[in-house]
C-alpha cells in the first residue's frame, strides 16, 4: 500500500457565532518588539516542555529569560541549557516579577492548570502558545478563547502536526472534493504504547510526602489536593486520572481531529454519545476518579457543502475499540494505521495516517491524482514569527477553541456512558441532560481561582 508521506520537524464565545470560527481583526495584530527579539518565558520545562524549550531556543529571535517548573530537577538541567535564564518555581511569581520582561510564555504543564497560567498570562497582555488540550473544561477553553480575541494577543495550541505538510495537504484535499461530499469520518487513536500511560486505579489510600525536588501543593495548583504517590501522577500518568488529564481523547484527539476539523471547516456539534470500557463502567470508583482505557465517542455535527447529508457523523475509537472492519478494510496494507482519520465520501476516501503520510483510497482511482505540496513549517517558529509581525499561526485559539470544545464534551459523554447529550452551543448547556452539565466546568480549591465562572 503506497501512502504519501510528508516529513514533519519536531520542533465564552457565547455571542460570536455558531460556527465557532472567528475571524475577528485581532487575529492580524502583532506586537513586534522594538529590539526585533521576542522576550519569552517557558512554563514548565520537562516532558514535552522540554522539547517545546528547545524548539524555542533554535529560533535566532527569541530571547529565553525566565524559566518555570515546580520540579526542581527539571529547572535545573533547563537551566544549565539556559544559564542566563532567571527561575522560578510558582508560574503566578513568574508572571508577577517579569511582566515588563517577557512577551510571550509558553504553557507545557498537566491539563488541570493549562487555563489559569494561559488565561492569567493574557490578561497581562502576553502571546501565548499552550499544549493540547486547551484546557481541561469546556468552560475553560470558551473563557480562553473568547480572553485571547479580546486582548488581541498571539496564540497557539500544541498541535505541531497541524503545521506539517502531511496535514495541510489533508485539509487541502478534503476542501477541493478529492473524495466528493464527505459521509462519515473515522477517527482513532489505538496506539499500544499508550498503555504506560493509563491506571485502572483506584487512588492509593496511603499518605506519602512528596520528594524534597517536587513542590506538590503547587504541581496540584487548582485541582483538589490529594496525597502524593511516585508514578502514578507525576511526571507523566496524571493523564489518566480526571482531576488532572482529560483521558486518551482529550490529549491525542486535538492532533487526529485538526485536519478533518479545518478541512470540512465544522461547526460545534449537535449531539454526543460515548461508549466505553465495560470493567470501567460498572466501577462506581473508578468512574469518579480515572479515566476509562478505552472509548468509543460519536458526534453528530451540522452539514454543509462539504458532506453529502444536512448531518456528518464522526466517531473517535481508542484502547480496545476500532474502527468497523469495513472501514479498515478501505486500507489495502497488513495493519490499519494505530492513530489515523478516515474520511468516507461519496467518491473515494481519504486516509491521514498521523504523522505518517495520507493515501486516496481506492489507490487505483487516484494514482495519477495531483497531490498538493507545501513546505516544511516548524510549529513553534510559526507562533514566534507570528508575535514579531509575520502571519498569523495555524492554530490560534479562535481557530482551535471550538475544536478543542467539541473534543472535550467527547469527555463528558464518557462519564454519561451511553446517554445522547444534545448540545446548545449558544447557552453552554445540554438541554436534554442538566446532570451533564456538572462536567462543563470544575471548582477550583481555594485560593486558585483567576477568574468569574
Amino acid at each position: 500500500m503506497k501512502i504519501r508521506n510528508f516529513s514533519i520537524s519536531r520542533r465564552r464565545f457565547i455571542k460570536t457565532t455558531a460556527a465557532g470560527a472567528i475571524t475577528a481583526p485581532f487575529l492580524l495584530q502583532s506586537c513586534k518588539p522594538d529590539d526585533g527579539m521576542l522576550q519569552h518565558a517557558c512554563i514548565g520545562v520537562g516532558g514535552m516542555g522540554w522539547g517545546d524549550l528547545q524548539n524555542f531556543i533554535e529560533h535566532p529571535k527569541v530571547q529565553i529569560v525566565a524559566l518555570c517548573d515546580v520540579d526542581a530537577d527539571r529547572l535545573k538541567k533547563a537551566s544549565e541549557l539556559v544559564p542566563d535564564a532567571r527561575t522560578y518555581s510558582d508560574w503566578r511569581e513568574l508572571l508577577d516579577k517579569e511582566n515588563k520582561n517577557i512577551e510571550s510564555v509558553n504553557v507545557a504543564v498537566p491539563d488541570h492548570s493549562h487555563f489559569s497560567i494561559a488565561y492569567s498570562a493574557i490578561q497581562k497582555g502576553k502571546h501565548v502558545y499552550c499544549q493540547k488540550p486547551m484546557c481541561h473544561d469546556v468552560t475553560e477553553v470558551r473563557l480562553l478563547t473568547e480572553a485571547s480575541v479580546k486582548a488581541g494577543v498571539i496564540t497557539q495550541l500544541g498541535t505541531q502536526h497541524a503545521s506539517s505538510p502531511n496535514d495541510r495537504a489533508g485539509v487541502q484535499l478534503i476542501k477541493e472534493g478529492a473524495i466528493g461530499k464527505v459521509k462519515h469520518a473515522y477517527l482513532c487513536s489505538n496506539r499500544p504504547s499508550a498503555v504506560q500511560y493509563r491506571v485502572e486505579g483506584p487512588r492509593p489510600i496511603e499518605k506519602q510526602e512528596a520528594p524534597a525536588f517536587l513542590n506538590w501543593d503547587l504541581w496540584i495548583g487548582s485541582a483538589p489536593m490529594r496525597s502524593y504517590a511516585p508514578e502514578i501522577y507525576h511526571p507523566m500518568v496524571w493523564r489518566s486520572w480526571q482531576d488532572f488529564g482529560t483521558g486518551w481523547s482529550g490529549d491525542i484527539g486535538c492532533h487526529i481531529f485538526d485536519a478533518v476539523w479545518k478541512g470540512l471547516g465544522l461547526k460545534p456539534p449537535k449531539s454526543v454519545i460515548a461508549e466505553v470500557q465495560e470493567s470501567w463502567q460498572n466501577s462506581p470508583e473508578r468512574r469518579s476518579d480515572t479515566w476509562p482505557q478505552s472509548n468509543h465517542i460519536t458526534w453528530m455535527f451540522p452539514g454543509n457543502e462539504l458532506t453529502e447529508s444536512d448531518e456528518l457523523p464522526l466517531e473517535w475509537f481508542d484502547g480496545e475499540f476500532y474502527p468497523p472492519k469495513e472501514v479498515m478494510d478501505l486500507f489495502p496494507g497488513e495493519n490499519y494505521p494505530a492513530e489515523s482519520a478516515m474520511l468516507v465520501g461519496t467518491e473515494g476516501a481519504l486516509l491521514i495516517v498521523h504523522t505518517a503520510g495520507l493515501a486516496l483510497l481506492p489507490q487505483s482511482k487516484y494514482e495519477n491524482y495531483s497531490m498538493p505540496k507545501f513546505p516544511e513549517r516548524n510549529h513553534y517558529h510559526h507562533f514566534v514569527d507570528a508575535c514579531l509581525g509575520g502571519e498569523k499561526t495555524e492554530s490560534h485559539f479562535a481557530q482551535t477553541g471550538p475544536m478543542t470544545e467539541a473534543i472535550l464534551l467527547g469527555t463528558v459523554a464518557i462519564r454519561e456512558p451511553g446517554k445522547v447529550l444534545e448540545w446548545d452551543y449558544e447557552k453552554l448547556t445540554f438541554p436534554n441532560n442538566p446532570d451533564a452539565n456538572k462536567y462543563l466546568r470544575r471548582t477550583y480549591r481555594d485560593g486558585w481561582q483567576v477568574a468569574e465562572f
